[in-house]
């Protein structure tokens, strides 16, 4: 593992609007080009977290994703986020992940926020998605899916020579003001149980349900501690994320190995 340039693009999405989202966005990330070796954009990144935004659901064959990887290319860097998309089982609240080199591959949020109703209109996803770019195996989550920890726990992998089978946590969210301190203290949580970084970006400013977002986005290390922390404004900040010390703190603090062994279903 070389060390990973990790950057966090907390932007105020704009309601309905994929073509000028993608516009806004775009310029954000601009001057990241030859920064940066990841680029995470928060959840719904072309909409904001909208039931009704489910009609203008794109396909894999749509704008955005063309664009997603045009902005790999632009950038020489993953570039990651999620969107509404449609298949023909259904539309699901799916977190892309586009490589410079033109792979693409993908995470259906597994844990649909029925407080919202989303389980109404959205499919729920299933597989647990681990991707492996720049010797980094990472982790695709999104939003709600911070509240469930059995589900991104981190277990051994013999293909890994028996290392955890993830380094790196990635959260897109839109996470309401209102219940930042859950998101700040489950970001922090994931990463000490799971013996790995955590990436958590949200959105700032209010949605066309008028609710509130204060971002809280964070980068954290292995420990708990908070590398970055972003406020309630705009903003792009990229930082190293070492992979000696996290190979060292595995190796000194095995905590994993007495981790409780268990097979994850799929929930029906």
């Amino acid at each position: 593992m070389n060390n990973l340039r990790v950057s966090i693009v907390q932007g105020e999405t704009r309601w309905h609007d994929p073509a000028g989202n993608r516009s806004h966005y775009g310029e954000l990330i601009a001057p990241l080009h030859g920064t940066t070796d990841l680029v995470v954009l928060p959840e719904t990144f072309t909409s904001g977290f909208s039931n009704d935004a489910i009609g203008d659901a794109e396909t894999m064959h749509g704008p955005t994703v063309a664009w997603m990887r045009e902005q790999a290319v632009k950038l020489d860097a993953a570039v990651t986020g999620s969107v509404q998309l449609r298949t023909d089982a259904g539309v699901f609240n799916r977190m892309l992940f586009a490589t410079p080199d033109g792979g693409l591959l993908h995470y259906d949020k597994r844990h649909l926020f029925s407080f919202a109703r989303e389980h109404e209109r959205y499919a729920a996803g299933h597989a647990r998605v681990i991707v492996e770019w720049k010797g980094w195996n990472i982790l695709l989550q999104v939003c709600y899916d911070l509240r469930f920890p059995v589900f991104s726990r981190n277990r051994f992998d013999v293909a890994r020579e028996r290392l955890p089978d993830y380094d790196l946590a990635l959260y897109v969210a839109n996470w309401p003001a209102a219940r930042s301190y859950p998101w700040k203290t489950l970001l922090r949580a994931r990463a000490i149980e799971n013996l790995c970084y955590v990436v958590g970006v949200n959105r700032v400013g209010s949605d066309g349900n008028g609710l509130q977002y204060s971002g809280d986005s964070a980068v954290i290390d292995f420990l708990g501690h908070p590398l970055s922390e972003a406020t309630d404004q705009e903003v792009v900040s990229t930082m190293l994320l070492q992979a000696a010390p996290l190979v060292e703190h595995r190796a000194r603090f095995p905590a994993l190995l007495d981790g409780d062994a268990f097979q994850l279903g799929t929930g029906g």
